[in-house]
């Protein structure tokens, strides 16, 4: 049975030479585009087009034409190459949208005239001139098809420009594939090939939708020779929309850098199923880079999955919807018995849907789940849970990681399929532990203690990873406690002596904590900015500093609450961070003067709610905590070993 999928669907391709069939209805450009593993468009050998038809493994269509097949031999793609799309073009002259003509169906067949294996139709376009109708990519050895149906308003230059293309390289291109459709005129198809550029022309115009293959932002900021630092997404609150969690793509590159080593191969399985997954199978020049990007690709495929899934079953009740209004209305079924059966046959129809629906996801869900139970165990220590065997061996590192764990995620598909929720480190913006009650209904039902307990216990594990993932120097920790209410929760770290200061108390402590750190902002930027960071004075401290407030905004008078908002927004591009512990509630005779600063620090909850969204399709997340397991002695454990380090490395 062919496999008819929505967009965002995926399904297995099981055969190594396939046909790519296409049947639009109106004549359109067939193309295809060869991708890297993170989706873009690299080397010399990007498109084949009429005039260039044959690349390794893609054979194109030759001409103009409502109805073209594409041979494909995935065994003779090169092995850089992961992600085949099949772009259907209007050609200069023809129609000027896609919204404009008969929705095209495309599908992937055995060769020769063989069975189809999947097929998507192209609905809901509207302005589109180019469109990704859907790609083959590989995933853990194996290959499959995602119904992709989404494109550019300004045309295929537009389109080769967001797959990384530089823009006159994108014009080029898309006009030399452009003018191989005779009779158009060479101007006519240099026009045609070009985005709309606005102001700064080296930039194209963004996508009338985003295809689904690409969905992120380009990196802006290199870290650590792999340019995929972190953005930051709007806070939660203010318009009732969840916030998206801020992570970039991490395999996406934006420079000329050399390629990465190849990723182990996935382990054999049984003939007819999927591969066996692999911990570690992802782009990368470490191990740690490796599962942090498989643990970012598992992300995706959980959010997109469950998106196929959700539209499915919307599809299946339109047309379910459909079918009973028009039976209703049909008067020849007001009659007899042939209302019912109507009625019975849309229903029957619509199960028919949703079980198949049901079965993609059950197949998707099955392969994530065993891949979270192969690379869970494989966590370094700065994302694994607490509960994790790594801790009993972990020592201080010489080096700093990549990211750090946060908690877990989850959809309601499937509870128990927990996702790493990792952030890039350095973080480029502060943690907020929301200890009110109003934020969700788990917080509501909580007594207000233990609420106010559990948000600082979390905060200080928080703390208690990054003084153990990072050299013993790394880090300086201080805190604010104006009033002494987070003693319990603090004991661990002044127990071991980890901290710049004791915790600050009252008014005066808390002015004097934010002055000094204050100070160092200033200092440090001056520095930067003159270009001499060694000309420091001798008393300004170099390392990292990491400032847990608790309970503001008790003991903060409007001086502090402005030097706080200033070290929010200024502090982490010198290396001061900001975690607090704080009930928006309690600040609220501040009005909007502190907006900005929830806005510029990421929510996080001690209890679980579902206030995160991912960046691709918007889902609410349900944010679950990563804290150690009642009466274990973890914390103590990686602190003393944090302890033992810094009086060994110290002069």
């Amino acid at each position: 049975m062919t496999a008819e999928l929505v967009r965002g669907q995926n399904h297995p391709v099981s055969q190594s030479r396939v046909e790519i069939r296409v049947s639009a209805g109106t004549p359109v450009l067939a193309l295809a585009s060869l991708a890297d593993e993170q989706g873009r468009l690299t080397g010399s050998e990007v498109l084949a087009h009429p005039g260039a038809r044959s690349l390794p493994g893609v054979d194109a269509p030759a001409e103009l034409a409502d109805r073209h097949t594409f041979a494909v031999d995935l065994d003779a793609v090169a092995a850089d190459v992961h992600r085949i799309g099949v772009l259907l073009v209007l050609p200069p002259g023809g129609p000027v949208r896609f919204g404009a003509v008969p929705a095209s169906h495309v599908a992937v067949a055995g060769p020769d005239g063989g069975t189809e294996i999947a097929g998507h139709t192209l609905t809901g376009l509207d302005t589109e001139t180019a469109v990704v109708a859907l790609e083959l990519y590989r995933r853990q050895g194996a290959w499959k098809v995602r119904a992709v149906g989404q494109g550019y308003a300004d045309g295929l230059g537009a389109l080769l420009a967001d797959g990384g293309l530089s823009v006159p390289a994108a014009r080029e291109l898309a006009a030399a594939a452009l003018r191989t459709v005779a009779p158009v005129k060479e101007a006519d198809a240099t026009r045609a090939a070009l985005p709309t550029l606005v102001g700064d022309v080296r930039s194209p115009q963004a996508p009338a939708q985003a295809p689904a293959s690409v969905p992120e932002p380009p990196d802006p900021v290199p870290v650590s020779g792999v340019p995929y630092a972190g953005t930051p997404g709007p806070a939660s609150g203010g318009d009732g929309s969840p916030p998206t969690i801020s992570y970039t793509h991490p395999r996406r590159r934006t420079s000329s850098e050399p390629p990465e080593p190849a990723p182990r191969p996935a382990a054999a399985a049984e003939p007819g199923q999927p591969p066996r997954p692999v911990a570690g199978d992802a782009s990368g020049w470490s191990m740690d880079e490796r599962l942090y990007n498989q643990v970012w690709g598992m992300f995706e495929d959980l959010a997109r999955t469950a998106a196929a899934h959700r539209s499915a079953v919307e599809f299946a009740d339109n047309r379910m919807e459909r079918e009973l209004d028009d039976a209703l209305s049909d008067p020849r079924h007001r009659l007899g018995g042939s209302g019912n059966a109507a009625r019975d046959t849309a229903r029957a129809r619509r199960e028919e849907l949703v079980a198949q629906a049901q079965a993609v996801l059950d197949r998707d869900l099955a392969q994530l789940v065993a891949e979270a139970e192969v690379v869970e165990p494989a966590l370094p220590a700065a994302y694994a849970r607490w509960d994790n065997p790594v801790w009993h061996g972990h020592r201080t590192p010489e080096e700093g990681p990549l990211a750090l764990r946060l908690g877990d995620l989850h959809l309601p598909e499937r509870p128990d399929l927990r996702i790493p929720m990792l952030v890039r480190l350095p973080m480029e913006r502060g943690l907020w532990i929301d200890n009110g009650r109003t934020g969700s209904e788990a917080a509501m039902a909580m007594d207000t203690d233990r609420l106010r307990r559990a948000a600082m216990d979390m905060a200080v594990a928080h703390a208690v990873r990054l003084l153990a993932v990072h050299p013993a120097d790394r880090f300086s920790v201080h805190v604010i406690d104006a009033a002494g209410a987070g003693a319990a929760s603090l004991a661990p770290l002044v127990r071991a002596g980890v901290l710049a200061a004791p915790p600050a108390a009252g008014a005066a402590g808390v002015s004097g904590t934010l002055a000094g750190l204050t100070r160092r902002v200033d200092l440090v930027q001056m520095a930067l900015k003159a270009g001499a960071p060694e000309d420091l004075p001798p008393d300004v401290d170099t390392a990292e500093q990491l400032l847990i407030v608790h309970d503001f905004p008790h003991g903060f008078d409007d001086r502090a609450v402005t030097q706080l908002r200033y070290l929010a927004d200024e502090g982490a591009a010198v290396g001061v961070h900001l975690l607090m512990v704080a009930d928006r509630d309690e600040a609220s005779a501040y009005g909007p003067l502190l907006d900005p600063l929830w806005r510029s620090l990421m929510r996080l909850s001690p209890v679980p709610d579902n206030h995160l969204a991912d960046p691709w399709v918007h889902h609410a997340w349900t944010f679950e905590p990563d804290v150690p397991p009642q009466g274990s002695r973890v914390l103590d454990q990686a602190l003393d070993r944090v302890a033992e380090a810094r009086r060994t490395t110290r002069p």
